[in-house]
């Protein structure tokens, strides 16, 4: 049985698209591609793909992951593209690799975001962001299935700033851009805690609600406090085995093979 590892994108109006919308499609898209997918035991099996951290209904992102089971050996380069031109625009399967490594949800220990506030100076959002990192606690309410809980939202935070805007985004208007990296800790901290976050430190309301984009997630390396390509470790066992295949053929090559 071969696993595949893909990252997908969720963009523009297919922010909107739920977790379970995702998978129906994605399911549908398994099938048009003729993937040779694994399936479950039982009275009802279903296709063996496992789910990994999925952003929230709402927010976009270019970092979303799952992992498959193939009956068959394929090529992941070719599966990627055969399944990105079954999905609509804006779900979008940007990596493909041979699964090699440990499991991929223990990679997954952070996110960066990026946070457009329109409406916002960016000032008053450098002012916010700065009371609520002196914060030692900035406890926030969500309501859960379970009613509404408090919980502090600080805690989770690695790191919080003010950028720029992108070139390929012009403002309309007064705009703070923020880019947060969270820790994926228990309970999840969102980034929408973090806005009431900064509400509650620094009344910080943006008029209109925030375009929140997911930019990454994986591994947090606290020594530089970034978060690293969760996929690296397959990518590198698949080299290093293609390495180890490619030796011993190399070792037994007659002298001067190869010459004129």
């Amino acid at each position: 049985m071969q696993r595949i590892r893909l990252r997908y994108t969720k963009r523009g109006r297919l922010r909107f698209t739920s977790h379970r919308d995702f998978q129906r499609a994605f399911e549908r898209a398994l099938r048009r591609a003729g993937v040779p997918m694994a399936y479950s035991a039982g009275f009802t099996p279903h296709p063996k793909v496992s789910y990994a951290n999925a952003a929230p209904t709402g927010t976009a992102s270019e970092a979303e992951y799952l992992e498959i089971a193939l009956t068959e050996p394929r090529d992941p380069a070719k599966l990627r593209e055969l399944l990105d031109e079954s999905l609509p625009d804006g779900l979008d399967i940007v990596d493909a690799v041979e699964a090699r490594a440990s499991g991929l949800a223990d990679r997954l220990t952070a996110s960066v975001w990026e946070l457009r506030l329109d409406g916002v100076d960016p000032a008053d959002a450098e002012r916010a962001v700065a009371a609520f990192l002196a914060a030692d606690t900035v406890d926030v309410q969500r309501m859960t299935k379970n009613g509404l809980r408090t919980f502090d939202a600080r805690a989770a935070v690695a790191g919080l700033e003010t950028v720029p805007a992108s070139a390929d985004r012009p403002l309309d208007g007064p705009c703070a851009i923020l880019r947060l990296v969270v820790r994926h800790v228990t309970p999840a901290v969102r980034p929408d805690d973090v806005l009431s976050g900064l509400r509650a430190v620094a009344d910080l309301a943006p008029p209109v609600p925030a375009a929140v984009t997911r930019l990454a997630q994986g591994l947090f390396d606290e020594e530089s406090g970034t978060v690293t390509d969760p996929l690296a470790p397959d990518r590198e066992a698949v080299t290093a085995a293609l390495s180890r295949a490619a030796g011993p053929a190399a070792a037994t090559a007659p002298e001067g093979a190869g010459s004129a």
